[in-house]
């Protein structure tokens, strides 16, 4: 590297819903300070606007505004870049593409902000020697003897093994709790308890749209008012799910969005709807969403399409709507006595 780097920027975006607690330990295990950039806002939103040409997805534009915000503040940016290699684990080119990206859009900021970009490559994540391979060689980048490097990227991965896995056993037991309740509603003479029951509706979406309050809005907010429980298809067992995901399709290429169908199969009986969420205009969600509908045609799925914009009272309608319809068919159908 051309500077001594002491502080690593964490864009709070894209991936690191998804790895950022193994960056972060890997980071911190190498002795380095990690600074995480703020939660999205209207002013990080704009920022990535502003860097970013009108066709990028807003999920590019919010990333370029968390990449702004964290310039100045850090020696470094890490920006990984993940391929797809694998024509059944892939990503979004996108993904790919962030290290060029950012170090164009960014040249001068960066620069003058003495700040570089730290980057690896991830050509195939379904190969775990290559992939720990590509974390041992930043960390000799970052002088780190091997030993150490070792023992980072172990501990890393172990943090966020167990980050995942407690996200699945929460999920697990919300289901179960959602069961019981269920059954002892059934057992209510009166049935009055049933109004009681929490309805779960499963939330399909890249962890960056679900997680990220302001991008989802008000979406979680409206199911809890309308007396639904939202679990997160991210946060089923993503061995499991990707397992599961051939049930629907042997070619899909993005593996999150086998995780998140997978998800489905496995929560269906579980559940009483899907609300699928994707950040305008997401090209694989576009085609993913389509693909859903169209074929688990058993359950009932709302889509929601989320861009930038400040006002979420249509989508609260929508969602509300959802609801309601969800609560007379429980009932028996519009035509229930």
């Amino acid at each position: 590297m051309q500077r001594e780097i002491h502080t690593i920027g964490l864009p709070k975006a894209l991936l690191y819903y998804r790895y950022g607690v193994l960056w972060k330990t890997f980071f911190e295990e190498l002795g380095l300070t990690v600074v995480v950039s703020p939660d999205t806002d209207r002013a990080i939103v704009e920022a990535g606007e502003a860097a970013s040409i009108d066709e990028c997805c807003l999920a590019s534009k919010v990333y370029c505004g968390h990449v702004s915000a964290l310039i100045g503040s850090c020696d470094a940016l890490f920006v990984p870049a993940f391929a797809s290699d694998d024509h059944r684990c892939g990503f979004c080119t996108k993904y790919q593409s962030l290290p060029d990206l950012v170090q164009n859009t960014f040249r001068d900021a960066l620069g003058g902000a003495g700040c570089d970009v730290l980057s690896i490559f991830v050509g195939n994540i379904a190969k775990p020697k290559k992939v720990r391979e590509a974390y041992l060689e930043l960390a000799r980048k970052l002088g780190s003897t091997p030993h150490e490097a070792v023992r980072a990227y172990r501990r890393a991965t172990r943090a966020q093994k167990a980050f995942d896995a407690a996200h699945a056993k929460a999920q697990a037991e919300a289901v179960e709790l959602i069961d019981r309740y269920r059954a002892l509603a059934q057992t209510d003479p009166s049935g009055a308890e049933k109004e009681n029951v929490p309805v779960p509706i499963l939330v399909v979406a890249h962890p960056y749209v679900s997680h990220d309050a302001f991008i989802s809005g008000d979406v979680l907010g409206a199911i809890e008012e309308a007396g639904g429980f939202a679990l997160f298809a991210d946060e089923t067992d993503h061995d499991r799910t990707y397992k599961r995901s051939f049930d629907f399709s042997d070619t899909l290429p993005w593996e999150i969005n086998r995780e998140l169908v997978g998800s489905i199969l496995e929560l269906k009986d579980k559940i009483a709807g899907v609300i699928i969420m994707s950040a305008f205009p997401c090209g694989p969600d576009s085609l993913f969403a389509d693909a859903l509908i169209r074929s688990i045609d058993d359950l009932p799925m709302l889509r929601l399409t989320l861009d930038a914009q400040s006002g979420n009272a249509g989508v609260q309608t929508r969602v509300e709507s959802f609801m309601d319809i969800l609560g007379y068919q429980a009932k028996g159908g519009y035509l229930h006595g």
